[in-house]
């Protein structure tokens, strides 16, 4: 996690961002669902998941779209202001498994950056996001 926020300047397009790895755990998946007030039975009760042709609970997509606006912040730093989310779920999140988040800086403009994230697990993509945050002009570090 960056203790200071990157500045426009400071970032390039093409950029990677460093992989972050997920471990995926019934508590996260749970906690998550609770945290967004997203009851589907599908998240917290691992039998109903069963009934409705899943081997478990999986994420949900409030609880993917929270990781990935950590990541992007921990790597922009606490003053960096993420404007836009949006988020395309593919294969779920079960518990056992890890997602890794991976970033690539697609764009910039005179204060914002645009980021495209990408979360695999074991099964496949799990999320594909398109991420805006907004920097300040600012000097180098």
């Amino acid at each position: 996690m960056n203790a200071q926020t990157l500045t426009i300047g400071e970032v390039t397009v093409g950029e990677q961002l460093p992989e972050l790895a997920v471990p995926i755990t019934r508590t996260l998946i749970v906690a998550g669902a609770l945290a967004t007030r997203d009851y589907e039975d599908v998240h917290h009760d691992p039998q109903r998941a069963v009934e409705r042709g899943t081997p478990d609970v999986y994420m949900s997509i409030n609880n993917t779209n929270g990781l990935i606006g950590r990541y992007v912040t921990d790597w922009a730093g606490p003053g960096a202001v993420l404007t836009q989310l949006a988020t395309r779920l593919g294969t779920p999140n079960f518990p056992g498994d890890t997602m890794t988040l991976t970033g690539e800086v697609t764009g910039k403009t005179a204060d914002t950056v645009h980021i495209a994230i990408t979360g695999t697990n074991s099964r496949g993509t799990h999320a594909t996001s398109e991420v805006t945050i907004r920097l300040g002009p600012g000097s180098a570090r």
